[in-house]
């Protein structure tokens, strides 16, 4: 019995003892982390520490980013990367992200090191260092200036910022920096802001009016009724797309419109009358030469008479002057005109040949209290003699060139080189809602082309036979008549230009670009003209299509769309040979072949590199 219960309670021990030998944690296989650490630029990173959490297993990177970590066990980890003036970073890793005991762990890890400094000076105070500035940046940081005027904001990661100046009696400042101005060591010193500068023009300093936009061209059109369609259309309303007004303006269908400001709420009832400085007006930089010394204004007014008619005015800025003054040009102007008009009030520019200058074109509050008028603007046009009635700009034929294009040597001598963008895209932008015909929408639509690069703010459109599409979803569409027109390679049905300064490095021009046929071509050239009337077509290389007459090129492409911008057909253009000069590039379309039908060109992007 005794032997019995012994044989037992060995058994016991001996089964118990498997158990404990079963429930011992299996072993945990060690591997290799290894990866490269760069900072938002794209720079390596050195003296990084990396770490596993929660371990004792550390590295650092050496010089070009690279790193090592050993013995991690291969399970689920947590990989930490340290550095001062730089936000933390991590990454997990689990048992899969191991290859033959190997996982790869790239970092890259945002510069919190960056800084924006610059002055603040006092305008009334001989430019000495202003103390006590307010500068706001993005709305969030708040800093005040040093008694030296300087400002600091520091410990920023790489990004877009936005600075407002403010101080009591001074016209509020803003600057903005993008993040392409973060180089070297990360600091963006800004230019001195000058505080207290007197306005020029209402709620604008000489500082402002440097910034507005630039009038490149010599015609500009608004508002969105067919009048002498198709030369002014919805689709040419391309006044819409200018960012620099002031007070109150819309977008109607007889035109673009400045308009009193005139809320009882907000108090604009008390403002008192003022004969001399505008309420609102539209602001725009142009360079004044002998081909584009005249202005004609086509408008009409609403909520106007003979007895309580509108006022409204031209003033220009010499922004490079010593002391720039707003100088009006002419005569105030009374009008209370309810159709277009004709001819058109002209503007003698004449005295600033050889300027680049501040255009403001305004309206007066002529009476305090209830005050309402409207000054629709329909056409802005600058050559050397006004326009006749509807017509396109006067001038010079350009030799070589179809007088179709309705291009004059005045245009192509005055245009002025777009130098703010390289790249422009024709893909349309939100809030446009033309099923809903509203004024108001596309006006919102057209405000931002500006800041994307739209070819409707920094091109000139010309549908000289046919209406465009601006807002198609797959791109900016240049399009012909149907069937019974005309069949021509020399004289477009539509076309846009734009000039630029080609050089090394800006010499070639890319287009990615689709139809909406397999059977019908759509016939299309660029054209260079330079400022002395030399006209060249210049044959692309290209993915699709092939040559047709007179510097055309003909293709059918049905595949692209904004989620898919490889699958457009791409058109490389070599301008080396105009390397040294400004040229203009014209980009029509034409009725090459009579197929009964619309041919359109709809273009997803253009680059100049």
């Amino acid at each position: 019995m005794a032997a019995m219960t012994l044989a037992l309670l060995g058994g016991a021990i001996m089964a118990d003892s498997c158990k404990k030998d079963n429930n011992q944690p299996e072993e945990v296989g060690k591997g290799t982390v290894a990866g490269v650490v760069t900072n938002n630029l794209g720079t390596p990173i050195i003296d990084v520490e990396v770490s596993i959490s929660g371990t004792e297993i550390k590295a650092t990177t050496a010089v070009d980013g690279s790193y090592t970590l050993e013995n991690v066990p291969m399970t689920k980890q947590t990989v930490l990367f340290k550095k001062d003036g730089y936000a933390e970073g991590s990454s997990p890793i689990n048992a899969s992200s191991f290859k033959e005991g190997k996982a790869t762990v790239d970092m890259v890890m945002d510069i919190a090191s960056a800084k924006i400094t610059g002055k603040c000076i006092d305008a009334k105070n001989n430019n000495a260092g202003m103390p006590g500035v307010t500068v706001k940046l993005n709305g969030a940081k708040e800093t005040q200036t040093d008694a030296d005027g300087v400002y600091v904001f520091e410990g920023l990661t790489i990004d877009d910022y936005n600075l407002v100046f403010t101080a009591p009696g001074c016209v509020d400042v803003v600057r903005s920096v993008s993040k392409d101005q973060f180089e070297g060591d990360f600091v963006v010193t800004l230019a001195d802001v000058r505080m207290g500068a007197k306005e020029i023009l209402p709620g604008a300093t000489a500082e402002d009016l440097k910034k507005v936009d630039v009038w490149h061209y010599n015609e500009y059109r608004g508002g969105k009724n067919g009048d002498n369609y198709p030369h002014f259309d919805w689709s040419t309303d391309y006044m819409a797309t200018f960012t620099s007004w002031y007070g109150w303006h819309e977008e109607q269908n007889e035109g673009t419109t400045l308009q009193i400001r005139n809320s009882e709420e907000e108090g604009h009832w008390s403002n008192p009358a003022d004969h001399e400085n505008f309420d609102s007006y539209l602001a725009g930089r142009k360079k004044i030469t002998e081909d584009n010394c005249i202005l004609a204004i086509r408008m009409r007014t609403h909520a106007s008479s003979e007895d309580a008619p509108c006022h409204w005015g031209v003033m220009v800025i010499d922004i490079n002057a010593a002391d720039p003054v707003a100088e009006l040009v002419g005569e105030q102007q009374t009008s209370w005109n309810e159709s277009y008009s004709n001819p058109d009030p002209t503007f003698d520019l004449s005295k600033y040949i050889g300027k680049e200058v501040v255009i403001a074109i305004g309206t007066y509050r002529w009476e305090t209290g209830d005050y309402w008028k409207q000054l629709v603007l329909r056409r802005l046009a600058f050559a050397k003699e006004a326009p006749d009635d509807w017509n396109y700009l006067p001038g010079e034929a350009v030799p070589g060139l179809d007088a179709g294009y309705k291009m004059t040597m005045e245009m192509v001598r005055s245009t002025m080189p777009v130098t703010e963008l390289s790249e422009f895209t024709g893909l349309p932008q939100d809030g446009w809602h033309l099923e809903e015909d509203s004024p108001a929408k596309y006006r919102d639509a057209y405000a931002v082309y500006r800041t994307v690069g739209h070819f409707a703010a920094w091109w000139s459109c010309m549908p000289v036979q046919k209406d465009n599409e601006p807002q198609a979803s797959e791109g900016f569409v240049m399009k012909t008549n149907g069937g019974g027109t005309p069949v021509s390679t020399t004289a477009p049905q539509s076309y846009f230009y734009a000039k630029f300064a080609i050089a090394a490095g800006h010499n070639n021009l890319t287009l990615k670009a689709r139809t909406f046929s397999s059977t019908n071509a759509t016939f299309f050239k660029l054209t260079a003209i330079t400022e002395d009337g030399t006209v060249k077509h210049i044959i692309p290389k290209a993915s699709v299509g092939e040559e047709a007459s007179d510097g055309c090129w003909k293709f059918c492409h049905e595949d692209g769309e904004a989620s898919n911008p490889d699958a457009y057909a791409t058109f490389s253009y070599d301008l080396s040979e105009f390397n040294g000069k400004n040229v203009v590039l014209a980009l029509a379309v034409f009725k090459g072949e009579d197929n009964g039908d619309e041919n359109k060109l709809s273009i997803y992007s253009i680059s100049l590199k």
